[in-house]
């Protein structure tokens, strides 16, 4: 059966959404000679074109409610429209997880999931529906915050965004047309050319956001940091554990364990949850859990220790 890729946009209303999916339909390179189909789940102040509609080859359809969103609905809209591609525009206040959950056909598959984000409402929804703003952030592979001023820009910098998505590319889009890569901006947190890079107890999230984002970078490096052992039972094999810790990651209810895989690690003297030291070297390769290609640990060197004196990393 033929696979139809899905492209799905989320944001909370008048975070950019529409404008960003007419962008998009507005490129040649994407549109190409490709029928689209364009499944809209909120009304925003700003309506697509027609005229770009039919240029671009791209049925519209509209959703008033989420309980319209079903298995049935979908393939009844494959049917109709024989669409090469499908993007989604979801209404922000509907869950994610819950619209990926079994109601697309297997052969929809989400080639990406793009949020935008009104960078001078960001705070404000923080601090009133963070779970949600952390969805979307979490979730996206694109991340786009526009309407950004330099304070803004300092805000969010200062913000460690990166520490809720490391694996995601995020623009920053100015009020003059500009663009930057948020990544360009963040300094080099450690010497990378030390035989080995030891990390402090209280640079341990900063150390795991820059690997995440950038793993190539410490591949073949070696690294020396005290964690917490994780030893899920799924990971089976005695010499498999997951060194970490307990990170706040937006706000309190959303502290959360962040570690990397750790292999050929002697942990039979080990308890699950129990503080080590560790030195591993660095590899890179694909792990299903990070959702694509991230940091592996090799181990050299395990012993025990004592706690860090502050257990709950914080990114900010």
């Amino acid at each position: 059966m033929r696979e139809i890729p899905v492209y799905l946009f989320t944001g909370f209303l008048e975070s950019g959404k529409t404008s960003f999916v007419q962008d998009i339909l507005r490129d040649p390179d994407f549109t190409e000679q490709e029928h689209s189909l364009l499944i809209v789940c909120e009304e925003g102040m700003e309506e697509y074109d027609p005229a770009l509609l039919a240029s671009a080859r791209t049925d519209l359809v509209t959703v008033e409610d989420q309980s319209e969103l079903t298995l049935r609905f979908f393939r009844d809209l494959g049917e109709k429209y024989q669409p090469d591609r499908v993007l989604i525009e979801l209404n922000g206040m509907w869950e994610i997880s819950d619209f990926l959950e079994g109601k697309l056909p297997p052969e929809w598959p989400i080639y990406q999931i793009v949020a935008t984000v009104n960078a001078e409402t960001f705070e404000l929804y923080s601090n009133n529906i963070g779970a949600r703003m952390f969805e979307h952030l979490t979730m996206a592979d694109l991340i786009v915050f526009n309407r950004c001023t330099d304070e803004l820009k300092q805000m969010l910098y200062q913000k460690n965004i990166r520490a809720m998505n490391p694996r995601a590319t995020i623009f920053l889009d100015d009020v003059n047309g500009g663009s930057e890569d948020y990544r360009d901006s963040m300094p080099q947190p450690f010497d990378l050319d030390a035989p080995v890079i030891e990390i402090k107890d209280e640079d341990f999230g900063l150390w795991y956001v820059d690997a995440t984002s950038s793993p190539e970078k410490y591949e073949g490096k070696t690294v020396k940091f005290k964690a917490m052992a994780y030893k899920p039972d799924e990971l089976g094999r005695e010499q498999l554990f997951v060194p970490g810790r307990f990170a706040m990651v937006c706000c309190a209810d959303d502290v959360q364990f962040v570690g990397f895989l750790c292999k050929g690690a002697d942990t039979d003297s080990i308890k699950h949850k129990s503080w080590v030291t560790l030195t591993a070297k660095v590899g890179v390769a694909y792990v299903p859990q990070y959702r694509g290609d991230g940091p592996v640990l090799y181990c050299e060197h395990l012993e025990s220790a004592e706690p860090a004196a502050e257990e709950i990393v914080y990114f900010n």
